[in-house]
């Protein structure tokens, strides 16, 4: 079931962006979002409706190109954030963090 669905809003969306913390200095964030923010970028996916992703614009330039991914394994579910050009290495053990490329 999609989140708008669940939601019973077509404009609920998954809000992606990018904090400072953690041990390599940056962390992924996701929250619902119902509203869609002025400085915020709006993308769907081409096939899969409804299907709102919004970045804000500061995360956005942490982010571009990145794959945003639905993985379901054993112990849950969840979003995740995938082959981020901008992510030194593979980022802390615990997979939380990552660094900002040189």
């Amino acid at each position: 079931m999609s989140i708008a669905t669940r939601e019973n809003n077509p404009n609920a969306a998954l809000r992606v962006s990018v904090e400072s913390g953690g041990c390599h200095g940056y962390q992924y964030k996701m929250d619902l979002a119902k509203d869609h923010l002025p400085d915020d970028y709006h993308f769907t996916h081409p096939t899969i409706k409804p299907s709102n992703v919004f970045v804000d614009a500061i995360s956005f330039s942490l982010l571009n190109g990145s794959t945003i991914d639905f993985a379901t394994e054993l112990i849950g579910s969840s979003f995740r954030v995938n082959d981020n050009p901008r992510s030194k290495g593979t980022g802390c053990g615990c997979g939380v963090s990552w660094e900002l490329k040189d």
